[in-house]
């Protein structure tokens, strides 16, 4: 039984599991977006969650505490400058995990892991509509510039 245990093993050794989290939330924190398979995605969201608690922090403590997990110290500046307070208002729930479908080569579930007020995602996608389809009016409009090929019927 797991009783009082926390995160998943991922089939790897503690000191490999450790290093795996911290390559990945430090690509999170950087990117702002990861795609990786859905129990690695999982595990990560937890990491990631609390990296960005810390940022809203700001303390020399939780500087020091996201500096031991957190590989580059350009992320953890942009962890504290920027992340920290575009999350300032929210109570939690900074990470996304969007599953992707099924990787070609292992048929391995693929998720993507996202923050949630990413920068660029949302904003293009809901500030703009696409433009409606045009119905061609006639049969000689649709392509009157361009050439149409043909199959060579044998």
């Amino acid at each position: 039984m797991r009783h009082r245990t926390a995160g998943k093993k991922l089939g790897r050794s503690p000191a490999h599991r450790r290093a795996l989290l911290r390559n990945l939330v430090t690509e999170l924190l950087e990117r702002e977006a990861v795609k990786t398979t859905d129990a690695k995605a999982k595990e990560l969201k937890r990491w990631g969650d609390r990296l960005i608690t810390l940022g809203k922090a700001g303390t020399l403590h939780a500087r020091r505490r996201a500096a031991g997990l957190v590989q580059r110290a350009s992320v953890v500046r942009k962890l504290f400058a920027e992340l920290g307070p575009r999350y300032a208002a929210r109570t939690g729930g900074y990470t996304r995990v969007v599953k992707l479908g099924t990787r070609p080569g292992d048929a391995a579930c693929i998720s993507l892991v996202e923050l949630v007020d990413r920068r660029g995602a949302g904003a293009d996608a809901a500030g703009k509509k696409k433009a409606p389809r045009r119905k061609a009016a006639a049969k000689g409009e649709q392509g009157a510039g361009t050439p149409r090929r043909r199959a060579a019927a044998g």
